[in-house]
């Protein structure tokens, strides 16, 4: 579904990926682990063409994504949640979401549809549908932040480090709402410096590393790799 072959990214004169490889089948959910600067979020720039990347391709199925703007990669159906949700604060809960449907809004009955299934998600926002965005939690911000990319109708959905400064049980929650969306049908590409969480939903997972992959495997295979117990998982 989506592919990474060889791809380096550079910032200036820094070089932030350095010929990454990865590959992530349709219908996957499918985690990269790292630390804060580790290169995950460098990797859904130049998915989502944030970035020019430097060398390499990144093909979604038979589509060249290193080639369009960013707006034909959001039309291609490759759609990221970012880090720090990025919501207009000022703006109602259901205007953030709005902003999601943009390249479907002459679809009106698909959009109301679509919407009613988010609020399924997190029925905690049926009721703060008209506050700003500003307002709400941490966690409620959260979940509009993935009902705006939701409302796009992802192919392929990239959740940016979705759990980064969440209590706990909220955590918990966001992970059953990743899974449960998965399972739907929409295949997730998610980074985690949460590895313990991360491990326990995915299909697979990749370890990265100073813009390197620098592990691949399942959850068996990396919670039993010391090395990677020790940076990542704990215990």
């Amino acid at each position: 579904m989506l592919t990474f072959t060889d791809v380096s990214l550079d910032y200036g004169s820094f070089r932030a990926l350095h010929e990454v490889n990865l590959q992530i089948n349709e219908g996957e959910l499918v985690v990269l682990l790292g630390a804060n600067g580790a290169g995950k979020s460098s990797i859904f720039n130049a998915a989502s063409a944030l970035r020019r990347i430097s060398g390499g391709q990144i093909r979604l199925k038979d589509t060249d994504l290193a080639r369009m703007k960013p707006a034909d990669v959001v039309r291609a159906g490759v759609i990221q949640c970012p880090e720090g949700r990025k919501l207009f604060p000022g703006m109602s809960v259901q205007k953030n979401l709005m902003l999601g449907a943009y390249l479907h809004r002459g679809d009106k009955a698909g959009n109301r549809s679509r919407l009613e299934q988010i609020l399924e998600l997190f029925p905690m926002l049926t009721d703060r549908l008209n506050d700003p965005a500003g307002a709400l939690s941490g966690g409620q911000q959260q979940m509009v932040a993935i009902g705006r990319a939701l409302m796009s109708r992802p192919r392929v959905l990239l959740l940016d480090e979705p759990s980064l400064g969440l209590a706990p049980l909220v955590v918990k929650q966001m992970f059953d709402v990743i899974q449960h969306i998965n399972r739907a049908g929409t295949t997730v590409l998610l980074a985690e410096q949460n590895a313990h969480a991360a491990l326990q939903i995915c299909d697979r997972a990749y370890v990265v590393e100073g813009g390197r992959v620098v592990l691949e495997g399942t959850y068996e295979s990396l919670s039993g790799n010391e090395a990677m117990r020790r940076a990542y998982v704990g215990g």
